[in-house]
């Protein structure tokens, strides 16, 4: 069994698509997962499986949540390996770090969508795309950015989903 981290993209926002903790993690029990853990209400999950591949774990817990909850979202699986590399490869400083985004794509984009897309300049925000994940930091706080997460998907034709520092840094104590 393998240790895996699901991030499910759009639930509980403003009210929208109400999936409640609890009963996804009946869900994803009753899909087959082991050791089923979520973090805070916003799609983020640790489990157990024997299953090897990222993508159809992605496609039996979008099913599972479209069966019960009647809606269909992203999800993007990572090996809690997968997701530890990335963290630890973030380009940062330290200071910088504890600060930042990762937004994690669910594949590694072409090479000149990225350089056409690395060409963006936005006053007080820093990005740099590698491989799979884009590292995010603001100096005035994400609240407050013009990084424009859909028109970036939209550019580099993948999707994605975020989590700050800390919910990535949670995410990988739990097991």
């Amino acid at each position: 069994m393998k240790t895996y981290i699901a991030l499910i993209r759009g639930i509980n926002v403003g009210g929208h698509k109400k999936v409640p903790m609890a009963v996804l993690r009946d869900v994803l029990d009753s899909i087959g997962f082991k050791d089923v853990k979520t973090y805070i209400q916003s799609g983020n999950v640790v489990f157990q499986s024997s299953e090897n591949n990222n993508r159809n774990l992605e496609g039996a817990i979008s099913k599972g949540i479209e069966s019960h909850f009647g809606f269909n979202v992203p999800v993007l699986v990572k090996t809690k390996e997968e997701l530890q590399l990335i963290f630890d490869s973030c380009v940062f400083s330290e200071e910088k770090k504890v600060k930042s985004y990762f937004i994690l794509l669910d594949q590694v984009p072409d090479a000149n969508l990225v350089k056409e897309v690395q060409a963006i300049i936005i006053e007080n925000e820093t990005f740099s795309i590698v491989n799979n994940c884009i590292y995010f930091y603001s100096s005035v706080g994400y609240g407050r950015t013009k990084f424009n997460m859909a028109s970036i998907e939209k550019k580099l034709k993948v999707n994605a989903t975020s989590r700050n520092y800390n919910t990535i840094s949670k995410l990988l104590k739990l097991d």
